[in-house]
């Protein structure tokens, strides 16, 4: 990408689409478009394609999404998969309709059958039911990657998919009922230190196993693949390693200085077994992730915005050595 071409990044303040802000603009790209969902509402056809048609972005970073965690993808089911739906189609379609020279489209690790062979091959894509949890959710991002396919097929158009792993770090959301794993478990072990508790309670049974991407570095895996990617597959962006929620959850304890006992509420759903991605692909384009989980766990409650986020809580990370 040249470094004058306007850059369309749809999403901005979301996790993904604000790491990717700040990436492409670390990088020296200083002609970045964006839209609050205020000023542009993307489920909107009409309002896309005027946006569209008016600023003729060069290139599209699609992170714009509805999403949230296991209880807002099983509560929320019909919001999950219109809002995703109406998004992506809109900003795919009017891509092609005004000549974008390279779009790239954030999709998830959940688009993969429940009980798909570990770790995950690109290919396994449609060969299995899919998590009946975030169903929804999977069926619209695999639209989207497959409008990405037909648009290539069709029309030649440069459109790619990425496929990331967990993610965590600046801009996450920490609402105990509408979060991930990763970031409720943040919160609940904080919180219960700062009040002085002795248990917390984890969803599930703790054996299902995760892998976790810090949002920085999947910004910097998706400039990677708009410079040096360009084929129709969609790729996997993770560490391609992963540990089990139990584990997950004493490190977290560690790291707060948690001293109490966990608890597992078997009562919860535990969603997929294991879900850790192949990116041997990735390997090979050359890029490996950068942020080790100890680390970047550290860095998130070293941060600002935890401390903004959780009021409650008034401790201070263990020092690195």
């Amino acid at each position: 990408m040249e470094k004058n071409a306007k850059i369309y990044v749809a999403g901005h303040r979301g996790m993904v689409g604000a790491a990717l802000v700040r990436r492409l603009t670390h990088a020296g790209y200083h002609n970045l478009l964006v839209r609050t969902s205020g000023e542009l509402d993307l489920r909107e056809q009409a309002a896309v394609a005027d946006f569209f048609a008016r600023e003729k972005p060069d290139y599209v970073l699609l992170a714009a999404a509805k999403v949230g965690g296991i209880v807002a993808n099983n509560t929320y089911r019909a919001d999950f998969i219109y809002e995703n739906l109406m998004i992506q189609t809109n900003v795919i379609h009017q891509s092609h309709v005004q000549g974008v020279k390279k779009l790239l489209f954030l999709g998830s690790s959940c688009i993969y059958p429940k009980l798909a062979p570990q770790p995950i091959r690109e290919e396994y894509v449609l060969t299995g039911p899919l998590e009946h949890t975030n169903e929804p959710y999977a069926v619209a991002k695999i639209a989207g990657l497959k409008m990405c396919e037909a648009y290539r097929a069709q029309y030649g158009s440069n459109f790619i998919s990425v496929m990331p792993a967990n993610l965590y770090g600046p801009g996450d959301n920490y609402d105990l009922h509408n979060s991930h794993a990763l970031p409720a478990l943040l919160r609940k072990f904080s919180e219960a230190v700062a009040g002085g508790h002795d248990r917390v309670q984890v969803w599930g049974t703790g054996t299902p196993r995760r892998e976790f991407l810090h949002v920085d570095d999947l910004a910097e895996a998706c400039l990677h693949l708009m410079q040096h990617y360009n084929d129709p597959e969609p790729m996997n962006v993770g560490p391609g390693e992963d540990l089990t929620i139990r584990e997950l959850a004493e490190l977290i304890a560690e790291l707060v200085d948690f001293t109490g006992d966990i608890e597992f509420d078997f009562s919860r759903p535990d969603g997929t077994m294991r879900k850790v991605l192949d990116v041997s692909r990735l390997h090979a384009l050359g890029w490996h992730h950068r942020i080790g989980l100890e680390a970047g766990l550290r860095a998130v409650l070293a941060s600002e915005e935890w401390r903004a986020a959780v009021p409650r809580r008034s401790l201070v990370p263990q020092s690195a050595g």
